[in-house]
Order: structure tokens, then C-alpha cells, then sequence
């Protein structure tokens, strides 16, 4: 049986390209470093809609170092031919110790690793820019206790299908006079960033990244990136997740444990195009070798074969000088993902099986119905009822950062989101547990929307639809959760939230209010302006400066 049979629709056509990179087992966990994908053969259409032979200028990294970098030099807009006004680089910015701790010298084993990211950090820097690249503040003793850099981003234009937030494209915003929005600040000069992931080395907190009750710093920067003005837009970050196919449950009898599949489930996945969806590898829609987003597809035919969960870094907007600069709090409380049954009104999402071109707005359907109101499937907000209960009350605001208090009763209970794991178990019922869950479902929206309830069911203990911020606490008692590495019974909701280094890639949209809290056009890259992949292959190490005010 192949999935050609499982979901019975007309096909989609993929690029066939080469996961490159090294897996790595650390604690358990098998993580990725992640190089440059592969981009493809074909080309992108040349019709209407496809990009012009315009290029940014000064797209790679300078060759910058410390304790000396360069101002970048002003461009020349290729479209105007005016040149912009120089820039200059902050004095004294190789010696604050989170930049500091990056120049590492000639024989450290991780130099090579982190040279990139000091270099796109300086040539951030020697950009045109309002402020410095974010300073990483350590949240424990500054001299003996400083903030852990362990991965980090860096962020271009070009990895994905160009859009008319890229770049000009034929019939769409290539005329002189049509305003440029997201790109083309500072005459032209390219869109680049970096992120940087430190953990917070707390007293009686983790410090191995990988234990989910870590608590993790997210710094975010960007130049040449357009303020965005109208209808309350921004900017917002993802980091993304791709999913991979479960290890075998060998004890299951009828349904497995989380976040396994039964070895029927198996069968039918390895039979799927040429052998790909084996236990541990990144699960493909067709079967075939990954294909991770390209310049060179084209949506909706030729797309990435890929299925992501992307977990937001929260919304922002750049700056004067059109730099852009986020900070954001990675831990149990915040490692959520948006409800998934938000994906087939998002615009990328595919009707009836995995395999089939994203037809939402030709359709009709985008934002056709919403999740305003929490719950486990969307529309919530028609039920008057459920509204009254769930909804925004204006004498208790709903508030999803009132996550923690001793007090149950004052502690949010109308989340929208769900913690990563059980959005990552939603995706394992739809795509891969096709023997175990629900087989004689054979349309994927179905089988999503199936999924994510009997998903969030899975810690959903008073059974209202919604996972509150008692329900889904890493304390929270549950027995679901696998034995942990030491074969040891697992009493609470460890097992529920994704760890950071499997965050795999990452990418920035340009928003509206649209309602939704899915990515722009999700799953698709129609919505982006920048993605990256992650780099973790160093040693984690202090790179921090100075102390922040309340070390909350």
C-alpha cells in the first residue's frame, strides 16, 4: 500500500533535492546540523509573477574582524541612482563580551563553527542601523554564571521562492514608480540577520539546552528591512520544526505510545516513493528525498516536500534606519505552537492528501473560519455559549502570558496554542499513522482536524477543547510520556514539548491581521521575506555581557 492509495487525489509535482548535514544523538534526542539545502534543477516559471533580474547588492557577509571591521560602503540604487549616505560601525562593539566571546582564536576547535556568525553580526553592525546588534544580558552571575550561546541563524532572502516582499517581480511592483515595502531599504543594500540562542544558567535551573525545562534567550537581528506602516502589519519570527518520522512502537497492539507509530504505520511509510519516511528521518509528503524550500520553486505545483511546525517568535517591527531587532523567551511556558486547524484557511494547506496543490485561495477559503475564540477545532467563536465561556472577557482579559501563579484559579485557561509536542503528535495522526489512526480516513483535512482533537485530548483533562496553563505545565502529572533514557517512568508532561536543537530552520513573514496565528499563507513560503538554517555543531559557551535588571 502506498500513499497514492491512502490519500486519493491528483498529485503534485516536487523537486527531488538532498537533505545535507550531519545528525547528531545528543541526550537522546537526535538533532541536525543543518547546511545548505539543496536548491533544485528546475527553474521558476518566467511568466507573470516570476522575479526580475534584479539583485541585491552586497548580499555575502563582509569580510569582517575584530578588533578593526569597516563601515559597509553606500550603495547606489539600481533603480534611482542615488547613493546612500555612509554608515559607520559602533566603537568598541568587539569588546562587549557577547560579541567578544565569539572571536575565538586560530586553534579553538569551534572557531570555524562561529566565525560566520561574528562576521554577520559585525556587517550588521557597520550597516546602516538605529541601534547595535541586541546585547545578550546573563540572568545569572555575569562573571561565573554567563548566558550559554548553543545555536543560532543566519538569515537571507534567497532560500526560498522570490515574492514581491523579496524582490521585483514581472506584472506585480516591477514599474520605477511602485513603491518598494519590506525590501530595498538603504539603496538596495541586501536583507540579511542572525539569531542567537543563549540559555539562562539560573540557579536550580538546567543547563543542558536539551532538557525542556531550560530556560532559553532568543536575540534577533536584521538590517535593511522596511518599517511596515499600515493596517497595524509586522514583522514575525518562526522557528520551525520539520517533522520526521516516529520511532517504532515494538510493544503496541492496536494504538501507540506518544510520539511513536506501530510498525504497520512503518510498512506504509517506507513504501511511500523512494523509501524516504524510515524512523528518524525528516518525513516527506511524496516519500522522496527532502526537499527544503528553494529560489527555485514555484507555488503551488513545485514546492518543498516538507511538513513544518513553526513556532512563533512573537510580532515586531525595524527601525529608522530600517534594522530590525527582537528579543524572546524560549521555555515550557512558551514553546507552543499555533492551533493547526488554523492551516487549511491560512492559504497553503492542501485540500484532500499531502501531495496536492495548496488551493485555499482559489477556493475561496482563506480565513474562512477562525479561531478567535479558543478550542479544538476552529469556528468557536458561532458558539454563543463558548464565547461567553472562553472568550476575550473584558473584566478578566484574556491573557496567555499569566501562565504561573500558586493560585490555579488566576492562571490562564483560554490558550489558543498548544505545547509543541502535541502539535507534533496532530501531525503524527494526519501524515504518518496511517494504520493507527483512523485508516479508513483518507482526506487530510479530516484527518488533521481529527488529529489535533484527539491530540489535545491527550492532556485535555476537564475536557473542554482547550489545553489551559494548569493542563499543560511540565509538572503537571500525566502518564502518558514514553520511559525517559535511563528507563525510568515519566509522571509528568516532559515528553510534551519539542526541544530547541530540533528547530531546524527558521524563517520571518511579513503579517497582517488576518485573525489567524498560523504563519501568512502557512505551510507555504509565500509568506516570507527571510529563513535560515541552524547552526549547533560548537560546544556551548558563556557569551553575554552585563547583568539584567530583575534576572527574570
Amino acid at each position: 500500500m502506498t500513499i497514492k492509495t491512502f490519500f486519493r487525489n491528483r498529485g503534485r509535482r516536487f523537486f527531488v533535492g538532498v537533505a545535507t548535514g550531519a545528525l547528531v544523538l545528543v541526550g537522546g534526542v537526535v538533532l541536525v546540523e543543518c547546511a545548505a539545502p539543496d536548491d533544485g534543477t528546475a527553474s521558476a516559471a518566467t511568466t507573470q509573477g516570476a522575479p526580475s533580474t534584479t539583485t541585491h547588492s552586497a548580499l555575502s557577509d563582509a569580510d569582517q574582524s575584530c578588533p578593526s571591521p569597516t563601515p559597509v560602503p553606500p550603495q547606489t540604487d539600481p533603480i534611482t541612482g542615488s547613493t546612500c549616505h555612509p554608515s559607520a560601525c559602533t566603537p568598541g562593539l568587539c569588546n562587549r563580551g557577547d560579541i567578544s566571546a565569539l572571536n575565538k582564536s586560530p586553534g579553538n576547535p569551534d572557531k570555524r563553527a562561529l566565525d560566520p556568525l561574528l562576521q554577520r553580526l559585525l556587517t550588521l553592525d557597520c550597516s546602516p542601523h538605529s541601534i547595535p546588534p541586541l546585547q545578550i544580558f546573563a540572568e545569572a552571575n555575569p562573571v561565573t554564571n554567563r548566558s550559554l550561546l548553543f545555536q543560532y541563524y543566519l538569515l537571507d532572502s534567497t532560500g526560498f521562492q522570490p515574492s514581491v516582499f523579496t524582490t521585483r517581480i514581472d506584472g506585480l511592483n516591477d514599474d520605477k514608480s511602485t513603491q518598494r515595502t519590506s525590501w530595498g531599504a538603504n539603496c538596495d543594500l541586501a536583507t540579511i540577520g542572525a539569531v542567537r540562542i543563549a540559555l539562562e544558567p539560573k540557579p536550580d535551573l538546567p543547563t543542558d539546552p536539551d532538557d525542556p525545562r531550560a530556560f532559553i534567550d532568543i536575540f534577533t537581528d536584521i538590517r535593511s528591512l522596511f518599517v511596515i506602516n499600515n493596517e497595524s502589519g509586522w514583522y514575525e519570527g518562526w522557528m520551525i520544526h520539520d517533522l520526521r518520522v516516529a520511532p517504532i512502537d515494538t510493544k503496541a497492539t492496536g494504538f501507540p505510545g506518544f510520539g511513536f507509530i506501530t510498525s504497520d504505520d512503518a510498512q506504509l511509510l517506507k513504501g511511500m516513493g523512494r523509501g524516504n519516511n524510515v524512523p528518524g528521518a525528516f518525513f516527506t509528503v511524496d516519500g522522496n528525498r527532502p526537499h527544503f524550500p528553494s529560489s527555485a520553486d514555484h507555488f503551488p505545483e513545485r514546492v518543498t516536500n516538507v511538513v513544518p511546525l513553526q513556532l512563533s517568535m512573537g510580532a515586531y517591527n525595524a527601525l529608522q534606519q530600517s534594522d530590525a531587532h527582537n528579543y524572546w523567551e524560549f521555555n515550557y511556558q512558551t514553546n507552543w505552537i499555533h492551533p493547526l486547524y488554523e492551516l487549511p484557511f491560512a492559504g497553503g494547506f492542501p485540500d484532500r492528501a499531502p501531495n496536492q496543490p495548496a488551493d485555499t485561495y482559489r477556493d475561496g477559503e482563506i480565513g474562512a473560519l477562525q479561531s478567535i475564540v479558543p478550542g479544538n477545532a476552529a469556528g468557536e467563536n458561532r458558539n454563543r455559549a463558548r464565547a461567553f465561556a472562553f472568550g476575550d472577557n473584558p473584566d478578566n482579559p484574556r491573557d496567555p502570558d499569566r501562565f504561573d501563579s500558586d493560585v490555579d484559579s488566576q492562571r490562564e485557561f483560554r490558550e489558543r496554542f498548544v505545547p509543541s509536542g502535541i502539535a507534533n503528535e496532530a501531525f503524527l495522526n494526519a501524515f504518518e499513522r496511517l494504520a493507527s489512526f483512523e485508516p479508513g480516513e483518507h482526506n487530510l483535512e479530516r484527518r488533521l482536524a481529527d488529529g489535533f482533537r484527539a491530540a489535545v485530548a491527550l492532556v485535555d483533562t476537564n475536557h473542554d477543547g482547550i489545553v489551559s496553563a494548569v493542563e499543560g505545565d511540565i509538572d503537571t502529572p500525566n502518564t502518558i510520556c514514553p520511559p525517559d533514557k535511563n528507563n525510568q517512568p515519566v509522571q509528568d508532561n516532559t515528553c510534551i514539548f519539542l526541544l530547541p536543537r530540533t528547530y531546524n530552520r527558521f524563517a520571518v513573514t511579513r503579517e497582517i491581521n488576518d485573525g489567524l496565528l498560523a504563519p501568512r499563507f502557512a505551510p507555504s513560503t509565500r509568506g516570507w521575506v527571510m529563513s535560515g538554517t541552524a547552526v549547533n555543531n560548537f560546544t556551548p559557551f558563556g557569551a553575554s555581557e552585563g547583568e539584567d535588571s530583575d534576572d527574570r
